[in-house]
C-alpha cells in the first residue's frame, strides 16, 4: 500500500498490539474475584481489555471526550439526504451550545466534546469549533473522486493529531462522532468496497428518506463505485474516491488512539466504517476499540462482523454524532469499578476450591 506521507506511514507502522502480559494478569484477577466465573459478562471483558491498552490492571477513567468531525459531502447534489446541507453547519455550532443529542448525553455522563471542522461548505468561525478545514466539502462521488489522495492523508493526520492533543490534556478515554449531511451514503460506499459486499446489503435510510429516495440512494452509490473504481486493498484509495473528509479524519482518531494507547469507542454506523478503515490500515488498531451500541443502520452489522467486535448496548439508536459513546463510557467506568473494588475470594474469606474444575475448563 502506497502512503505518500512519511509521518502517516511511520505512525501506522508503529502501532503495536495491546499488552498480552497485562491482559493475562487482569484475567487472573477477574477470576479471583468473589463471584461465579464470567458472571459479569461484558463488564469483565471490558475491564480486561482496558488493562491491555493502559498497561495497568486497575484503571480509573475520569476524563472522557467525544471527538466529532464535521464536513460536507458533495454527493448531496444527488438528492440522497432528507436534510439540507446547511444542517451540517447548524448542528456543528449546536454541539458547542450543548443542544444536540450527543451534547446532552455527554453532559449527563461527565464527558467533553472536541468539535473539529474538516470540511464544512462555508467560511465561518465559532468559539469551540476547531478549524482544520481541508476545503469546503468534498466533490460529488457520483461524478468522480471525493478528494485527492493527499487530502485523504491530511484528514487522517488531523484525526491522529486530535488524539495527541486530547491525551496531552489528560483525557483517558475517547469516542468518535461526526456531523455531515450525506455521510451515510459515503460510508455505505466505503463499506461496500472494503468488504466486497453488495450495496443493497449495506445501504440504509440514514436520517430517514422516502422509498423513492432510498432506491435512488442505492443507485447513486453503485454509480459512485463504478465511476471511481476504488481498490479494495487500499483503504486510502477507497476513502479518497468514495468517502469524505469526516470519515478519513475519524479513521485517524482510531489510528491515533492505537498509536497513543488510548481506549476509543465506536458510536454507530459511520463511526464503525471509520474504525474499519483504520483496521484495514493496521489490524492491531482493533485492540484499542470498543463498540458503544448496536446501530439501526443496515450496514452496521457488516462492519461489526469484519471487525469481530460486538456492541456493549442495544438501545435501538440511529442518531450518530457520537451519541452512543457517553452511554458506553458509563458502563466502562462500572467495569473498572468491578476490577478495582470487588473483593477476591481470599479477601472475602471464601474457599473457592469448588471452582477449580470450572477454572480448568475455562483456561
Amino acid at each position: 500500500m502506497n502512503i505518500n506521507s512519511k509521518e502517516l506511514r511511520d505512525i501506522i507502522n508503529s502501532i503495536r498490539e495491546a499488552d498480552t502480559y497485562v491482559i493475562a494478569e487482569a484475567d487472573r484477577r477477574m477470576v479471583s474475584l468473589a463471584k461465579p466465573l464470567k458472571s459479569l459478562g461484558k463488564l469483565e471483558e471490558i475491564a480486561i481489555k482496558l488493562a491491555g491498552i493502559t498497561g495497568k490492571v486497575k484503571n480509573n477513567i475520569t476524563k472522557k471526550m467525544v471527538i466529532i468531525m464535521s464536513s460536507d459531502n458533495g454527493v448531496v447534489e444527488e438528492g440522497v439526504a432528507s436534510a439540507p446541507q446547511s444542517v451540517t453547519l447548524a448542528q456543528t455550532i449546536n454541539f458547542t451550545k450543548g443542544l444536540t443529542g450527543v451534547a446532552v448525553l455527554a453532559k449527563e455522563n461527565d464527558t467533553e466534546l472536541m468539535v473539529i471542522d474538516v470540511g464544512i461548505n462555508c467560511d465561518f468561525s465559532y468559539p469551540g469549533v476547531i478549524n482544520k478545514k481541508i476545503r469546503k466539502g468534498t466533490n460529488n462521488i457520483a461524478k468522480g473522486p471525493a478528494m485527492t489522495r493527499e487530502e485523504a492523508e491530511k484528514a487522517i493526520l488531523i484525526g491522529i493529531e486530535s488524539v495527541k492533543n486530547a491525551k496531552e490534556l489528560g483525557y483517558e478515554m475517547l469516542g468518535v462522532g461526526e456531523m455531515g449531511i450525506g455521510n451515510t451514503s459515503t460510508s455505505s460506499a466505503v463499506l461496500s468496497v472494503l468488504t466486497d459486499v453488495r450495496v443493497e446489503t449495506v445501504v440504509g435510510r440514514g436520517a430517514g428518506i422516502t422509498d423513492e429516495s432510498f432506491e435512488k440512494k442505492k443507485e447513486v452509490i453503485k454509480k459512485a463505485i463504478k465511476v471511481n473504481n476504488p481498490s479494495k486493498d487500499d483503504p486510502i484509495d477507497v476513502v479518497s474516491k468514495v468517502g469524505g473528509f469526516d470519515l478519513a479524519a475519524m479513521a485517524g482518531v482510531f489510528l491515533g488512539s492505537a498509536y497513543y494507547k488510548v481506549p476509543v469507542v465506536i458510536d454507530g454506523f459511520i463511526s464503525a466504517v471509520a474504525a474499519l478503515i483504520a483496521f484495514k490500515l493496521n489490524s492491531k488498531a482493533r485492540d484499542y476499540m470498543f463498540t458503544s451500541h448496536d446501530s439501526k443502520e443496515l450496514g452496521f452489522k457488516v462492519a461489526m462482523k469484519e471487525l469481530s467486535l460486538s456492541p456493549i448496548l442495544d438501545l435501538d439508536m440511529g442518531l450518530g454524532e457520537g451519541s452512543g459513546c457517553p452511554l458506553a463510557f458509563s458502563i466502562m467506568k462500572s467495569a473498572c469499578a468491578v476490577m478495582n473494588n470487588m473483593a477476591t475470594f481470599e479477601e472475602a474469606e471464601i474457599n473457592d476450591s469448588y471452582l477449580d474444575e470450572l477454572k480448568a475448563m475455562n483456561k
